[in-house]
């Protein structure tokens, strides 16, 4: 299967991996033919890219880094205890979200520690009523995944998986015609947006069941090492290390991710945007340690080399996730396959996600 924008399908097109909504329900399945109206809805939902069948990478599999059970479980218990923040009506339902948060961690470190791939979160396509929650669980495994490549010792990966999951649960006293806005946010409303971090640590340092780390998370994931942050502006030696991976994990997540308001970026281009920014707002050793958890070009993703070919990104090598196996295809008959962390004179130059042929 290979990856096309959404944008640039046609009908007819066979789509190659089933499309599923935020509760795990199938939306489209694979096997399924684009049709005008289909690829319509696929624009209302907001997706940017899907996987379509190509004759030439029928065998080219993805795999998401979690089950499916997992995604769907953490997701609703990240709704929940969202929601018993929300209500402030019931100070053990809270208590006990506190307690659910810790198993779904636990899970999460599990399945990452059995997923020996770097991760791809473009392995799998969701559509999602809410944001913040998929969003929350992304970072969560970006985070954790970045921890493991550093690694952290088993309870420090706990701790800052409980604060990357509740990273953003400040974002409930946010009102919701300002978190929901499709347009540019104003001044006004982008310094309400910026109240989330205050308020996320507020909620969460006196909860029962979460390390006052955790609420330093919340308080510290938009502050950046030049000090230009918010909300205290705080540089480089005052930002705790969950803080810094957090920042990293946070805006990998945001900038790859389907919004109303603009397309998402691929994986390659998320991470030159956290290379403009190391030293100034983001930590080197965290970007240089993230770049080597992630798919930079995920399996199916066209690619163009510096030599004028083109291909198929096939298979992934782990710590060299910018030189996977390449299967050339355009102007080669028949097709073959080609590994760039042998063949270390050719260069990836720019990807294509609107070539159907």
């Amino acid at each position: 299967m290979r990856v096309i924008a959404t944008k640039s399908l046609e009908p007819g097109t066979i789509l190659g991996k089933t499309i599923f909504n935020e509760n795990g329900q199938v939306l489209l399945s694979r096997g399924v033919a684009f049709t005008s109206r289909v690829i319509e809805r696929l624009d209302k939902y907001d997706i940017t890219y899907v996987y379509i069948e190509d004759g030439h990478t029928e065998d080219i599999e993805t795999q998401y880094p979690i089950s499916e059970k997992v995604r769907m479980k953490a997701i609703k218990s990240i709704k929940d205890s969202f929601s018993s923040v929300n209500e402030q009506s019931n100070h053990f339902v809270f208590e006990k979200s506190g307690r659910e948060m810790r198993g779904i961690v636990r899970s999460l470190m599990d399945e990452l520690r059995d997923h020996n791939e770097v991760i791809s979160l473009l392995s799998d396509v969701f559509t999602y009523d809410d944001y913040i929650f998929t969003h929350s669980l992304n970072v969560t495994m970006y985070a954790l995944a970045l921890g493991k490549e550093l690694q952290l010792p088993v309870h420090k990966m706990e701790e800052l998986g409980l604060g990357a999951i509740l990273h953003d649960i400040g974002k409930i006293t946010v009102p919701k015609e300002v978190l929901l806005k499709p347009e540019k946010l104003n001044e006004e409303e982008f310094e309400i947006i910026k109240n989330h971090s205050e308020a996320g640590f507020e909620i969460l340092r006196n909860a029962p069941n979460i390390p006052l780390v955790a609420a330093h998370c919340a308080y510290q994931h938009h502050e950046r090492l030049n000090g230009s942050g918010y909300p205290r502006g705080i540089e480089e030696n005052e930002i705790h290390l969950f803080g810094k991976i957090l920042a990293v994990a946070d805006v990998f997540d945001a900038v790859t991710s389907n919004r109303v308001y603009r397309d998402a970026m691929l994986p390659h281009e998320g991470l030159e945007v956290l290379y403009s920014g190391v030293g100034t707002l983001f930590d080197r050793k965290m970007v240089e340690a993230f770049r080597r958890c992630i798919a930079v070009y995920p399996n199916g993703l066209t690619v163009g080399l510096d030599d004028g070919r083109k291909g198929v990104v096939v298979r992934q090598h782990p710590h060299l996730c910018d030189r996977p196996t390449i299967r050339v295809w355009e102007n080669a008959e028949p097709a073959y396959d080609m590994d760039l962390s042998k063949e270390l004179n050719i260069v990836i130059t720019n990807c294509d996600t609107t070539s159907l042929s």
